[in-house]
């Protein structure tokens, strides 16, 4: 999960620096695979909540919950961009 996170957090840096008129779906596909890296998370991390609640490890629970949170936010965050980014690919119309 962490080296598919930094890859695409790699992808997406070198997306920006490219000047040319491809980089708009580069950052675009980019965004898709932020989303479903986080998404990824979010769902991994509802598990190991769910787990340790059920082990009654309450702090390790709300914290777990936090970090899955924040993943989900991002997931959302990152398919939302990238459905900005392909309707300003696609042009007019």
């Amino acid at each position: 999960m962490a080296v598919a996170l930094i890859g695409s957090i790699a992808y997406v840096a070198y997306a920006i620096t490219v000047r040319d008129p491809s980089q708009i779906p580069l950052l675009a596909s980019g965004a898709v695979v932020l989303a479903i890296v986080f998404g990824a998370l979010a769902a991994y991390c509802l598990r190991a909540t769910w787990r340790a609640g059920l082990e009654d490890r309450g702090g390790r629970a709300m914290l777990i919950a936090l970090v899955g949170g924040g993943a989900a936010i991002a997931a959302a965050l990152s398919m939302a961009v990238a459905v900005i980014l392909f309707l300003l690919a696609s042009g007019p119309g």
